[in-house]
């Protein structure tokens, strides 16, 4: 869970910049990249899906939120690595107010953080960093089975249907088609009711076909085939760590 940090000294609040609640994670919003770079916020959009799509980035996660005017935008979340991808291309400035916003999130993140000034305290702080690790612990030992059965499916070479993978998932499988519809790792032509890949994926090793003969057409004796959308092991693996950060 992110709670919104203060950020009306220098930039907009609608920006989005937040932190997370342990005081851990950083994450930077597109529409503020796109402030800080001085671009419009789509021409990043289009930036961030390019390079995930190359599988490079790890951390977009999209949410909508409301404008200006109350129109809601998609947004993405980005962490600190994945924002220097994201603005690589831009010109020397517009990366160092980028590096400069980083420097500021941090030194707010240091003020956030509780100093014990007395034994009791010292002791109480302990006791409750105690009880987190106890908690991961268990999170950890709960998700075990999950991670191997990933890995032993990623080390097996093979691709797998959709439904499969959702199943490998413990998804619906109605969820996971529509997951990868709004994300652009499938899609229908028109007037047609197969799914295929998009080629970003297929050449980031994500998503291959299967092609498969079907019987020449009666009337005009044209060869026919059938494609089949699969998940390769890659793929599944990129699904299973977007579920664990909570964007699938």
């Amino acid at each position: 869970m992110h709670t919104a940090l203060d950020t009306s000294n220098s930039h907009p609040p609608a920006s989005g910049s937040a932190i997370a609640s342990n005081l851990t994670r950083q994450v930077m919003s597109s529409r503020e990249i796109a402030d800080l770079v001085e671009a419009r916020h789509n021409d990043v959009i289009a930036t961030i899906e390019r390079l995930f799509a190359k599988g490079l980035l790890r951390s977009p996660r999209k949410t909508r939120r409301e404008a200006t005017g109350g129109r809601p935008v998609e947004v993405y979340d980005l962490i600190e690595r994945d924002t220097h991808l994201v603005v690589a291309g831009y010109s020397d400035e517009h990366r160092a107010r980028v590096i400069d916003r980083w420097q500021e999130l941090e030194g707010r993140v240091v003020a956030h953080l509780q100093v014990p000034s007395t034994f009791a305290e010292a002791l109480r702080l302990a006791a409750e960093q105690v009880e987190k690790n106890q908690q991961l612990q268990q999170v950890i030992e709960h998700q075990a089975p999950k991670v191997a059965a990933i890995k032993r499916l990623a080390a097996a070479g093979g691709a797998i249907c959709i439904t499969d993978a959702a199943k490998h998932l413990q998804l619906s499988p109605s969820k996971l088609f529509d997951w990868l519809e709004q994300h652009r790792w499938i899609f229908r032509r028109k007037g047609s009711r197969r799914w295929i890949a998009y080629q970003p994926r297929i050449t980031a090793g994500l998503m291959k076909h299967k092609v498969t003969g079907l019987k020449p057409d009666t009337e005009t004796g044209v060869e026919r085939a059938a494609f089949d959308v699969l998940v390769t092991p890659k793929g599944i693996t990129r699904l299973a760590e977007l579920q664990a950060e909570g964007s699938l």
